[in-house]
């Protein structure tokens, strides 16, 4: 398989936080679930393979994605289609990176996978085609970069304070949630709808999926996990309302997610048809 990556400069590294590029893909898997991390993602299947997202209770599939498409902010976890020889590319938003190219408030996409067009015109079409005609994978890159730039508007970044709670945010233990946000210069009706619109989700639902990423790094590839004691390190008021927030962002209760092997799994995609 290869994997590549494609390191941006300023402005754009500011609020991007990755792109990639992945060919010849071969998961032993079909359905997979990926559980929210904070991002918003503009995605681009290089292959001719349609994806598709799932029902999370039954499997069915409930929509069809081609070329392009955008899967906004998520509060709860998503199922989607895994296919053999995968080729895609993938350009990843920092929370309070998508307003600027995108031009619409980032809430308008929350908990949607929805056609790339729909939101940014048949450019995006053009970019993906001009995508598909290079050979060499830093000219995908740059074709993409160059779109970036092309797209960016810089009196639509977010407000320099707003900038400083998602940080904190990201890095501040939820126990210190009222603290992080009463550093707002404004009202806490204020940040929620600046969230909204820079960020999508509100700061609360942010700080809570932030601690539950970093539940799963945590617990990673480890043997003998002490639910009890990720409970109480991680702020939770008990170990039902771990259970419970655990179950809603990955649709797993801790013990399954354990039984499954999901903790040797990549930290945001976990295979639900996995061949033994």
């Amino acid at each position: 398989m290869t994997f590549e990556t494609h390191i941006l400069e300023y402005p754009l590294d500011n609020l991007i936080e990755s792109v990639f590029y992945f060919k010849n893909f071969q998961p032993d898997h079909s359905i997979e679930r990926v559980v929210p991390t904070g991002h918003l993602f503009v995605i681009f299947e290089l292959d001719g393979i349609p994806r598709n997202t799932f029902d999370n209770k039954t499997l069915q599939p409930n929509a069809t994605f081609e070329q392009v498409w955008i899967s906004g902010m998520h509060k709860n976890y998503l199922s989607i289609s895994a296919h053999q020889d995968s080729e895609m590319l993938v350009i990843q938003f920092k929370p309070n990176g998508p307003h600027p190219f995108l031009h619409i408030p980032v809430q308008q996409l929350n908990n949607k996978v929805i056609a790339a067009q729909e939101v940014l015109g048949n450019e995006i079409l053009d970019l993906r085609k001009a995508v598909l005609e290079k050979e060499v994978v830093v000219e995908k890159f740059k074709a993409v970069e160059t779109w970036l730039y092309n797209r960016f508007k810089s009196s639509k970044m977010a407000p320099k304070e707003l900038v400083t709670i998602v940080d904190k945010l990201m890095i501040g233990p939820y126990t210190e949630h009222s603290e992080i946000v009463s550093l707002y210069p404004k009202t806490q009706k204020h940040l929620i709808e600046q969230f909204k619109k820079y960020c999508g989700l509100t700061p609360k639902v942010f700080h809570r999926i932030f601690r539950f990423n970093e539940i799963l790094q945590q617990i990673h590839a480890k043997q003998n996990i002490a639910w009890s004691q990720i409970a109480y390190q991680f702020g939770y008021t008990d170990q039902s309302h771990f259970i419970k927030e655990f179950k809603e962002f990955s649709g797993f209760n801790p013990q399954e997610f354990i039984t499954a092997e999901y903790n040797k799994e990549q930290s945001n995609f976990f295979p639900l048809d996995k061949k033994g």
